[in-house]
């Protein structure tokens, strides 16, 4: 079971995150969301399709993007947030920014998805302060610049070891752990070859005795493989979903919704389970 604020996650099945992006320039869907309205009537869609978290971010961090100012954030992520308040499902915030953080928890957000693991000063704090979840996630070096040479030894044990010691400071900080998810970060700081032996290695994190999220919807590494560009790349998505659960994957976090659902119903129905069309969140 996952905490988050007043909300209660059944992970004996995998979850859909679904992403709301109110930015002008992330590398799937910049601009489409960006307003208001637009925002939270594609939050809405998400929702009918079958999502069980919503992720609002107001910052791209492809490859290359530029950093924004905490402020120019807000004014992004808190209208949509306000317009979502009530919903019967944990709203996640993506940001790095503890100004960001303290402003959302504020408003009523049941989840922080932090790129940078709660590394920033007073981001611990901010959390911590909170009854929110929250997903401690790995990359190598910043966005505007980790996909130039990044560099491992052993990708797998490196990404392992890095989030053990960010799940150690969050629960010295207070973060207990049923509050917690982690996120190896494919795409972040990582070449296709260190991508899939993150992904034949996922079974490893389960010796970090924490539930894993995974995000591959759409990434550049399913389009090097394909050839595919980026708004072809459902098939892929799909299949690398599958791929992350069964090798113990419990939050997707997609843009295609609707599709992974489905593709998840059908994994259900072929192990034998019906669990899958059942609301894996409670109050």
């Amino acid at each position: 079971m996952l905490f988050c604020g007043k909300f209660q996650l059944d992970l004996t099945r995998p979850l859909i995150m679904g992403i709301v992006n109110v930015t002008p320039d992330s590398f799937s869907d910049g601009g489409r969301y960006v307003l208001r309205d637009a925002a939270l009537a594609h939050a809405r869609q998400l929702l009918e399709e079958g999502a069980d978290i919503l992720d609002v971010g107001g910052e791209s961090t492809r490859p290359g993007s530029l950093p924004v100012s905490a402020q120019q954030e807000l004014d992004r992520v808190m209208p949509v947030i306000e317009g979502l308040r009530g919903i019967s499902a944990p709203v996640s915030v993506d940001t790095c920014k503890p100004e960001v953080m303290r402003a959302a928890l504020a408003a009523g957000v049941s989840m922080i998805n932090d790129i940078n693991a709660l590394q920033l000063p007073e981001a611990l704090a901010a959390v911590a302060g909170s009854a929110a979840g929250v997903c401690l996630m790995h990359k190598q070096g910043a966005p505007q610049t980790m996909q130039e040479q990044p560099h491992y030894q052993d990708v797998v044990s490196e990404v392992k070891n890095f989030l053990r010691s960010r799940i150690a400071a969050a629960e010295a900080a207070g973060i207990a752990r049923n509050r917690i998810v982690v996120d190896p970060g494919f795409g972040f700081g990582k070449m296709l070859a260190h991508n899939l032996a993150l992904l034949r290695g996922l079974r490893g994190f389960k010796e970090l005795d924490m539930p894993l999220l995974v995000g591959l919807s759409r990434k550049s590494m399913l389009g090097e493989i394909t050839g595919q560009d980026v708004q072809q790349r459902l098939p892929a998505s799909v299949a690398a979903a599958l791929l992350a659960v069964q090798r113990g994957t419990r939050i997707l976090r997609v843009h295609d919704v609707c599709a992974t659902v489905d593709a998840l119903k059908v994994w259900d129905a072929i192990d034998g389970r019906t669990v899958c069309n059942l609301s894996g969140v409670t109050e």
